[in-house]
């Protein structure tokens, strides 16, 4: 089963295998690193194979060896679900934070400098519809919404700035450039962070989604 626990994107055409690409990725180091390779930013046969087949059995399209974003995210999901104590960025507080990390695309739920909710797979705003940034608080909830605006359900929605919320989706989450400024989490997800979270409590929202 993928990270995510859904696709990251369509399943690959039958047919022969894509070529690796031979290009640096512009997440090069980072997934060297992430990966245990030789980090030292520079596509070689043996990075591209490696990648590809981490690609592959994560039903990431296309698997095509190249260190680009989405490889990037779903890398750094499954090390903070390995370590979500060296996770970082939300700051301290008493009371229940969302934290809701753009750059790495997840969130997870710390109260009291410990992780309460572990992180969990994200999609967040589109470049020209990004996710607004800074502290917030779920301002109102509802479990069962749909937007009228964008015609599409939004399951267990949690508002925390004006019409943006943290809600579920039934589609894959990969599908596209973004949402259209919510904070899309698979639909089991968001059940799960319905029961976490309650109306008052904060929203740290930080960093900037890798592509946009």
């Amino acid at each position: 089963m993928p990270a995510y626990g859904v696709a990251l994107a369509p399943p690959a055409p039958t047919g022969a295998p894509l070529k690796c690409s031979t290009a640096d990725g512009p997440y090069q180091r980072q997934v060297e690193e992430l990966m245990g390779l030789q980090a030292d930013g520079s596509q070689s046969p043996a990075d591209c194979e490696a990648i590809q087949k981490y690609q592959e059995s994560q039903l990431i399209v296309p698997a095509d060896g190249s260190a680009g974003p989405i490889t990037y995210t779903a890398l750094y999901w499954d090390w903070a679900q390995n370590y979500p104590e060296k996770l970082s960025g939300c700051p301290q507080r008493e009371g229940r934070v969302a934290c809701v990390d753009l750059g790495h695309q997840i969130l997870w739920v710390a109260s009291k400098g410990k992780v309460a909710f572990t992180p969990v797979a994200i999609r967040s705003g589109r470049a020209e519809l990004p996710t607004r940034t800074g502290w917030f608080r779920v301002e109102r909830r509802k479990e069962d919404d749909w937007s009228t605006l964008y015609n599409s359900p939004m399951t267990y929605s949690q508002y925390f700035s004006g019409g943006q919320a943290i809600h579920g989706v039934y589609n894959n989450l990969y599908e596209g450039p973004g949402s259209h400024g919510c904070v899309n989490l698979r639909h089991a997800d968001a059940q799960r962070l319905w029961s976490t979270l309650q109306q008052g409590d904060a929203v740290y929202v930080w960093g900037k989604k890798p592509g946009a």
